[in-house]
């Protein structure tokens, strides 16, 4: 039996994993390189070894994971998937957004391993992404040499969440769908941009890109997000909220 474990380093709210890293690590399961669509199901538990199940076979197909009897997140490869990027922004004006981080003001999960604030340099991304734009937002992210899938994943989660102007309302993760074109290079500032594409109800719907130092485009995706209370569902919520 194959496992998947969250370490606690990866979390987003305290009690559970950051859902871009815990949704790449598991697409890093699946063969191939395109698209792929990740829903998270169930707040993802931290240093526990979750079942991987691959329910298309051996030969490939989705895979699941499972926390005992609960589903905690499904990962499908999406080749049909149209994702249209974020425009980019210059470095310049990513830092600048950076600066006027809405998050170091007031931060819902200041633990988030993607963009809290809570975290120390070196631990966390510390992706900070200001706004860039009406709906959009913008920051400079430099990876270090041992950035995975995951990383990579988490660092194009939150930038649509802030976007989304998840200082005023708490939004957790309900899918993702992402499209990782490279591996972003070690120790090169890249830029991450998000923009908010629409609301109904609790959801919300955004997109966020990476971007490299030459302006190429080196991962995008588009999310889903779920409004949440967030006392509740930083203390470990034991049911899903989505």
């Amino acid at each position: 039996m194959r496992t998947l474990t969250v370490p606690a380093r990866f979390c987003g709210p305290p009690a559970s994993g950051n859902g871009g890293w815990t949704a790449g690590a598991l697409a890093a399961l699946l063969p191939g390189t395109g698209p792929v669509t990740v829903s998270l199901r169930h707040p993802p538990p931290l240093d526990v070894p979750m079942e991987v199940r691959r329910d298309g076979g051996a030969d490939g197909g989705p895979v699941s994971l499972h926390h005992g009897e609960a589903l905690v997140a499904t990962a499908t490869p999406d080749p049909g998937a149209v994702l249209g990027p974020v425009p980019p922004v210059g470095p310049e004006e990513a830092r600048a957004a950076a600066a006027s981080y809405a998050g170091l003001a007031h931060h819902p999960f200041g633990s988030c391993y993607s963009c809290g604030t809570a975290r120390e340099p070196g631990d966390g991304l510390r992706i900070f992404p200001g706004p860039a734009g009406p709906g959009l937002t913008a920051a400079p992210w430099t990876p270090r040499d041992d950035a995975d899938a995951g990383t990579t994943w988490a660092a194009i989660d939150c930038a649509g969440a802030w976007a989304a102007d998840v200082d005023e309302r708490a939004i957790v993760l309900g899918r993702m769908t992402a499209h990782v074109l490279a591996a972003p290079e070690p120790g090169v500032e890249h830029v991450v941009v998000g923009q908010v594409r629409g609301e109904d109800g609790r959801k919300v719907r955004t997109a966020a890109s990476l971007y490299d130092a030459a302006g190429g485009l080196v991962a995008t995706a588009e999310h889903l997000w779920i409004t949440v209370d967030a006392a509740a569902f930083a203390a470990g919520p034991a049911t899903d909220p989505r």
